[in-house]
């Protein structure tokens, strides 16, 4: 089951992040303040799988006016292969297509071919012309 995830949520999703070996910034965009910010902008863009009552996913979407974007996807590894991170996907496919969003982008590690095939396999292509480039104001965001 899909829900909406708020700040209340935020010690289950650092955890599931933690059991996910997701990299995450606690000091930076990942703090609470932080996504506690981003939740109250924008509520929809947060989103949990659940088994019964615990959290087993999530998935961040966000929406730069051009692209929609699928941030922090992360599967408990018990649940892995079990359809829930297609399931995420899709459910933020619709959210950023509510936005209006025609192109919807995923950037990748390049070590993650998991998440590579994962992609592949919900319609996406792996675009090689482009390279990322990031300016940052610190390690901490």
């Amino acid at each position: 089951m899909i829900r909406k995830l708020t700040i209340d949520n935020y010690d289950d999703i650092v955890g599931l992040w933690n059991r996910a070996d997701l990299s995450y910034k606690p000091e930076g965009r990942d703090s609470r303040l932080s996504i506690a910010s981003e939740m109250e902008a924008n509520p929809d863009f947060f989103m949990g799988a659940y088994a019964g009552n615990k959290l087993v996913g999530t998935v961040i979407a966000s929406w730069d006016l051009r692209k929609g974007w699928i941030n922090r996807l992360a599967v408990d590894p018990t649940y892995r292969r079990k359809g829930v991170a297609e399931t995420l996907i899709a459910e933020a496919e619709k959210v950023l297509r509510k936005k209006g969003a025609k192109i919807i982008c995923a950037l990748i590690e390049g070590y993650n071919s998991g998440s590579m095939e994962l992609f592949k396999k919900c319609g996406y292509v792996e675009d090689r012309d482009v390279t990322y480039f990031s300016k940052r104001e610190s390690n901490k965001v």
